[in-house]
């Protein structure tokens, strides 16, 4: 009985699902010598430790395909593995913290903005296939099918990313397998990036939450890369400081001594809340900079480490000062290319319009469903039976440079986006799980269909418009 062989499978082990996930499999003596040859595919997927190819647990789909012309198997599994990932909008219910108190049972926070670390939940899976060639073995009596033996891929890691088509494919040494290299979030050195094709420069408001993610193991060593995020602060006054953000338990993430290799894929990847209503969560130099006025108009820098070697590229996010005209500052989060957040706070003039789409009906005049019929003047006529209001928000940016300009056409293109609420503060003695807000991210609809790329060649000072509209309908009473 000829074995089945795996002759082409995705290049890399770490993949956005949102690429082709192919494989062929061939069993030349069984196709050539058997009757009703299939080839058979066993899917595992698992949100925890890597799938037992030897039991069930995992195992999510069986399917199977006839040999081509050629006598090959040929899969292709994106359109299966792009219903078992998905956004983390919410942050798991234990060891994420907000304003320093913990979530637990129902109890669970916003993603964007968590204190310190996050795990995530589900953007990240497991995947290994298994293949098998079935055929019918006509000598038994009666004729049964028979599975030659198994072939185990490689076990992969696929995340919710997409790719462009101006991303590149590496192909393996044959040229047969192919995949996009992630080398760039590989984590190690200064070189390296978060999960974010957003410029290392970026501008937000004293309220405003956000997050920056990363792979917290290597790529192809499955090793862990981050022990800690240094934050470093440049207030408009006063001394220069650090803020050490350690990769544990205690922070939201997981204790290093025991994240050493695959393990649960949950630690695979964490959120780092980092922006300035993050940090007034939980840091008193941050909160006391505030309080003495000294952090719009600075700026502080974030960076991951791996003991003392830098890890990932530096970022920094400068503090807006306060607009003089008075212009109502719109944060909007998305889904980027990467499966995680991107954030832009809009900071110029913005027009909220309301719109209204009612039902109608035609009401009596009088009291027709009593002993005597009296006229009233507040009845008769067209009445609206109930009114739905929709909000809809024109933004404006500042001028943008061109790095900013190529971000946005993620914006244009993203299938989630929200409006971020900002920093509030609590009343005090307040039972803080209680009162936090559930309109922290609003999603909106992105209305502006279409974007036109800037240069500052070709238009010199540049600055983009986006109106979205808020996916709630506003109800209200029925008459």
């Amino acid at each position: 009985m000829a074995n089945t062989i795996i002759t082409q499978y995705p290049l890399y082990n770490k993949l956005p699902v949102g690429q082709e996930f192919m494989f062929s499999v061939t069993n030349s003596m069984t196709v050539a010598l058997e009757k009703s040859v299939k080839f058979v595919a066993y899917v595992y997927v698992s949100d925890g430790q890597p799938p037992n190819t030897s039991v069930n647990t995992d195992l999510i789909g069986t399917f199977k395909t006839t040999p081509n012309n050629k006598g090959t198997g040929i899969f292709d599994f994106r359109g299966l593995l792009e219903s078992y990932v998905s956004p983390d909008n919410l942050s798991p219910n234990t060891l994420t913290k907000y304003k320093g108190v913990a979530g637990g049972g129902l109890l669970q926070y916003p993603i964007h903005i968590i204190d310190k670390f996050s795990k995530q939940t589900k953007v990240l899976r497991y995947v290994v296939f298994k293949f098998t060639t079935e055929y019918l073995d006509t000598t038994a009596s009666p004729p049964a099918l028979v599975e030659a033996p198994d072939a185990i891929s490689p076990l992969y890691q696929v995340f919710d990313g997409y790719l462009k088509h101006s991303n590149v494919l590496h192909r393996g040494g044959l040229g047969w397998d192919f995949g996009f290299d992630l080398q760039d979030f590989d984590l190690g050195t200064s070189s390296k990036k978060f999960l974010t094709n957003a410029p290392t420069t970026q501008y937000a408001n004293i309220g405003d939450y956000g997050t920056l993610s990363f792979f917290t193991k290597g790529i192809t060593s499955g090793t862990d890369t981050v022990t800690k995020i240094i934050l470093s602060y440049y207030p408009t006054t006063g001394p220069t400081l650090s803020e050490t953000v350690d990769v544990t338990q205690s922070n939201g993430a997981y204790n290093i001594s025991s994240g050493g290799g695959l393990g649960n894929i949950s630690k695979s990847l964490l959120y780092f809340g980092c922006f300035p209503a993050n940090l007034r969560n939980w840091s008193s130099n941050f909160q006391t900079m505030v309080t003495a006025g000294a952090v719009e108009g600075g700026y502080y820098t974030v960076q991951a480490f791996d003991g003392g070697t830098a890890a990932s590229s530096l970022y920094t996010i400068n503090v807006n000062c306060p607009d003089l005209k008075g212009y109502e500052s719109i944060r909007l989060a998305w889904l980027n290319q990467w499966g995680v957040w991107d954030y832009y706070t809009f900071t110029k003039k913005s027009i909220k319009t309301i719109s209204t789409k009612g039902s109608t009906y035609e009401q009596l005049g009088g009291t027709w469903n009593d002993s005597l019929y009296t006229p009233y003047g507040y009845k008769g006529g067209k009445k609206a039976f109930r009114v739905n209001a929709t909000e809809k928000i024109t933004m404006n940016t500042d001028f943008v440079n061109e790095s900013e300009s190529e971000w946005f056409e993620e914006l244009i293109n993203s299938p989630e986006v929200y409006i971020l609420k900002g920093f509030t503060t609590e009343p005090s003695g307040a039972a803080l799980p209680k009162l936090i807000p559930t309109d922290y991210a609003t999603p909106v609809r992105l209305i502006t269909s279409s974007f036109t790329k800037k240069t500052i060649a070709n238009d010199k000072l540049m600055q983009y418009t986006f109106e979205v509209e808020k996916s709630k309908t506003l109800r209200t009473q029925s008459v």
